[in-house]
């Protein structure tokens, strides 16, 4: 969503460092986010402590707006990834903003209905397919998806082996395996430790 927007509507800037978090799970959803630097994930813990990250959100996208329009609390836990900025409009404000601009509205009905599609492809891949499978799954939708990039080997993976590994549920012995087995047919080229798709 255009920043100026935002800010009409009253954004304000917050500040976070690596590892903080920026909402709880089981908070009220209470404003809108979106990234101006940096890298927001979304997670949870299973009661064993096992990391699941639902989502990694980058520069641009906005994240947290399910449980906001759905009037519930917040069902994952929002954390910096990295240093990074974001922008937050208060529910009001946003909802106003979106009645004020039809386009911005479709906008972010098309990112959710992308992150609808993803969830239920990954739902179907996590519980039945290869690791392999799932590792090529999750690197093409954040390949075209979130990097609109086409060309083979263009996408270099900017998230590490124990991301893939909490995105998928499998373990980053397991990760670490599939992809050098990956890199040998092809599918996934490795130079200097990063990962090319």
């Amino acid at each position: 969503m255009a920043e100026d927007i935002l800010y009409t509507f009253g954004a304000e800037k917050l500040s976070f460092l690596k590892g903080e978090q920026i909402f709880s799970e089981g908070q009220p959803a209470l404003c809108y986010f979106q990234i101006l630097n940096g890298e927001v994930k979304m997670n949870n813990f299973n009661d064993d402590g096992k990391e699941f990250i639902q989502g990694i959100f980058f520069k641009g996208q906005s994240f947290g707006e399910p449980p906001l329009f759905a009037d519930v609390k917040y069902p994952a836990h929002a954390e910096a990834l990295s240093d990074a900025e974001v922008l937050r409009v208060s529910k009001d404000n946003f909802l106003e903003l979106l009645k004020a601009h039809p386009d911005e509205h479709l906008s972010i009905t098309k990112a959710l209905a992308s992150r609808l599609y993803y969830k239920a492809i990954m739902a179907t891949e996590l519980s039945s397919q290869e690791p392999e499978h799932r590792i090529l799954r999750i690197l093409d939708y954040l390949k075209k998806y979130v990097h609109n990039l086409q060309e083979p080997f263009s996408f270099q993976v900017d998230i590490t082996r124990q991301q893939i590994a909490d995105l998928t549920g499998l373990r980053v012995e397991t990760v670490i395996r599939a992809t050098k087995s990956l890199e040998k047919k092809g599918e996934l080229k490795i130079k200097n430790r990063k990962l090319f798709r």
